[in-house]
């Protein structure tokens, strides 16, 4: 999920980008804002593992940490932080924000381009994977999350009256004496 995309075909992925790799593990640092405690991942195989896919850039090739699907190829991430809050399997026949058509990357360097105006002032994310490349299960190994992190502002609720009309008897107003000054 990140601002823009590479296709494949070069050979080794991201072969364009502007950006060292040092630079570009920066622009994920997303993972650090998730409340990992209430992340929850549907279908997983062993519980908790879901969380291990949110890890630093530097670490996105490390095949020991994964989540596996248990039942069927699905699985469905719910992040803290736009779509439905908890959403489950039964939610999943909504139009999603955005789909991508995900190809294989064994070295996570892939990108997909999101639209920003959809993902702004996100504070809840779900992610569904609907099915993988023929397997029986899914494994992910990384997932990267790019973007700007900006503290929540919470508003008090606030009260306020308007009028459609004015009352005048409302408007009271003392007489205004009017100060002309002649200049000769």
């Amino acid at each position: 999920m990140s601002g823009h995309g590479h296709g494949g075909g070069h050979g080794h992925g991201c072969c364009e980008c502007d950006h060292e790799p040092a630079e570009r593990g920066v622009e994920y640092e997303l993972y650090r804002r998730i409340d990992i405690e209430k992340l929850q991942c549907l279908n997983e195989s062993r519980d908790g593992d879901g969380k291990l896919v949110f890890k630093p850039w530097d670490q996105r090739t490390d095949r020991a940490k994964f989540v596996e699907s248990d039942a069927d190829e699905e699985l469905l991430f719910n992040i803290p932080y736009k779509n439905i809050p908890q959403m489950s399997f039964d939610d999943t026949s909504r139009e999603p924000e955005q789909a991508f058509r995900l190809n294989r990357d064994p070295l996570a360097e892939l990108e997909y381009p999101t639209k920003i105006a959809r993902f702004s002032n996100v504070q809840h994310l779900s992610i569904h994977i609907t099915r993988n490349f023929g397997a029986e299960s899914t494994r992910v190994y990384y997932i990267g999350l790019r973007g700007e992190y900006t503290e929540a502002h919470r508003h008090e609720v606030t009260i306020c009256n308007y009028e459609a009309a004015a009352n005048p008897a409302d408007h009271k107003v003392e007489t205004i004496t009017p100060q002309t000054q002649f200049i000769s």
